[in-house]
């Protein structure tokens, strides 16, 4: 799908209703042959463009607010497995169990182990003849964090001595703060999918092969270069108007 902004895409309707109005103003000069580049099949081809504009921006704040309750909702959750971690250290468990409980912790917060290299340290390496790889930390995705949640979750269950007094740091809580962030993560999926499926339609309608928007304007600026020339002044301000195809 293209990622071409809503902007972009306003644009190039603008200048294909300039092109439009440029082309009924030749009059009969402006006579093709090819039916895609013909005055009202340009004028058809533009409502098209502009009632798929207005379908993305009438479901677009739905996707945007889902996003925005979601991106709220998950913010705490840095913090709240920091306090978890302390709570796991607190209690009577071992050493080994709150290594475990780290490493998942780590992911969901995105942070490393180790220090990652400095440039000054990878060069001192190099200059040993040694490789420096280093593995990206972050699994910073809405999804792998939810994930990797359940998994914290599903380790403190197994611990008998993870009983912390405060309410929000409970196991039952914990799965209650999972559940409503998979509530709003599905929300957010739901309203993605029509957002994307007008995507892809608009998508045909403006970039599609020879009936696009894009196509046709390119094929009705060449068709007027070839009745009046390159030079000439009807051609010039034509030949000005821009379409991007990305």
């Amino acid at each position: 799908m293209k990622t071409t902004s809503e902007s972009g895409n306003a644009k190039n309707v603008a200048n294909f209703d300039e092109l439009i109005a440029a082309a009924t103003g030749f009059g009969s000069a402006y006579n093709p042959s090819k039916v895609s580049i013909q005055v009202e099949e340009m004028r058809n081809l533009s409502n098209l463009a502009k009632s798929a504009l207005r379908d993305i921006n009438a479901l677009f704040p739905a996707y945007s607010n889902a996003v925005a309750d979601r991106e709220v909702a998950i913010a705490p959750l840095s913090k709240l497995t920091t306090r978890i971690l302390n709570s796991l250290k607190a209690s009577d468990t071992t050493e080994q169990v709150v290594d475990n409980a780290k490493t998942i912790i780590r992911k969901i917060q995105g942070t490393r182990a180790t220090p990652k290299k400095t440039e000054e340290q990878k060069s001192a390496l190099a200059a040993e003849g040694k490789v420096t790889r280093e593995n990206s930390a972050s699994q910073m995705s809405y999804n792998s964090r939810l994930d990797n949640f359940d998994k914290l979750i599903q380790l403190l269950a197994g611990i008998p001595s993870y009983a912390p007094n405060e309410t929000d740091l409970q196991v039952a809580t914990l799965r209650e703060i999972y559940d409503m962030l998979i509530v709003k993560n599905e929300a957010v999926l739901a309203a993605a999918t029509p957002l994307i499926n007008a995507r892809i339609a608009r998508d045909a309608i403006f970039y599609g092969p020879q009936t696009g928007l894009f196509d046709v304007a390119t094929d009705s600026k060449t068709y007027i270069k070839s009745v009046f020339g390159a030079a000439s002044p009807q051609y010039k301000p034509i030949s000005k108007l821009a379409f991007k195809n990305v």
